[in-house]
């Protein structure tokens, strides 16, 4: 039963790929059928409103300006695997998942860290939630979006990084982000719902490979026929395949 739930979100998510074409990959509707909520205008924001903000919440209560439960939950992670524990994390799962022993050598690692992590989980599924549906498929332009980096946020200044997009050259922060989500879903923390994004991360990632985003500029988006054929190719994906995906370095391959 489990698993045709998880056929049917994945599912869900990839028939987003034809509504980005549709919608010619802005990720636009109509206001009234989008739901949209009166978002505060920001001088010199260029790309969709929405994505901008949910981008905008998801790094200043993770990562700029930590919330208390973020906060509390990696000094619980550090304290478990030590001050370098997310660089340790990604290592651990890049060895054990190329093992036979995998994934139960990679779950029996996590194991410990299971409290802090539904933490993480219940926070960062939380401000996707406060601006998208459970499974939305307008989620697919939000992180076509971010892998283009056609979302500029003058708030982000102070940051040195107005675009919302995974920093970094090479962007290591997508192989990180896939490494914890599978340490949740082996920990059958919200399972099925990071099932769902992890294609969404791969697909952002391989967008990302193409476009190579500055980060203190207005990106151009790429072609629409490239963007759609990307996420007819990274989305139907599952999280076994997209483990073989994410031991390529730096960029997916043939990308980049």
């Amino acid at each position: 039963m489990s698993d045709q739930r998880d056929r049917r979100q994945v599912l869900k998510i990839s028939m987003g790929a034809i509504a980005v074409a549709g919608a010619g990959l802005t990720g636009a509707l109509p206001a009234s059928a989008a739901g949209h909520p009166k978002f505060e205008p920001v001088p010199g924001m260029h790309g969709d409103r929405r994505a901008n903000e949910v981008w905008y919440q998801f790094d200043d209560q993770t990562l700029f300006h930590r919330i208390k439960e973020v906060s509390d939950a990696f000094a619980e992670i550090h304290a478990i695997l030590g001050e370098n524990s997310v660089q340790q994390l990604w290592q651990n799962w890049l060895e054990m998942s190329d093992t036979t022993g995998y994934p139960g050598n990679y779950t029996a690692f996590v194991a410990p860290i299971r409290k802090p992590l539904q933490v993480l989980s219940h926070v960062q599924l939380g401000i996707f939630d406060t601006y998208y549906r459970p499974f939305d498929p307008r989620l697919v332009p939000v992180f076509a979006d971010f892998g283009q980096g056609t979302l500029f946020d003058p708030r982000r200044a102070e940051f040195e990084s107005e675009v919302h997009t995974m920093d970094g050259v090479p962007p290591v922060g997508y192989h990180i982000w896939h490494a914890i989500l599978r340490a949740m879903m082996f920990l059958d923390i919200d399972r099925v719902r990071w099932a769902a994004m992890d294609p969404l991360i791969a697909f952002a990632w391989a967008v990302q490979a193409v476009a190579k985003p500055q980060p203190r500029e207005v990106n151009p988006p790429l072609p629409r026929a490239t963007v759609r054929d990307l996420a007819l190719s990274w989305l139907p994906r599952k999280p076994e395949r997209l483990d073989r995906d994410f031991h390529s370095l730096w960029y997916p391959e043939g990308l980049g």
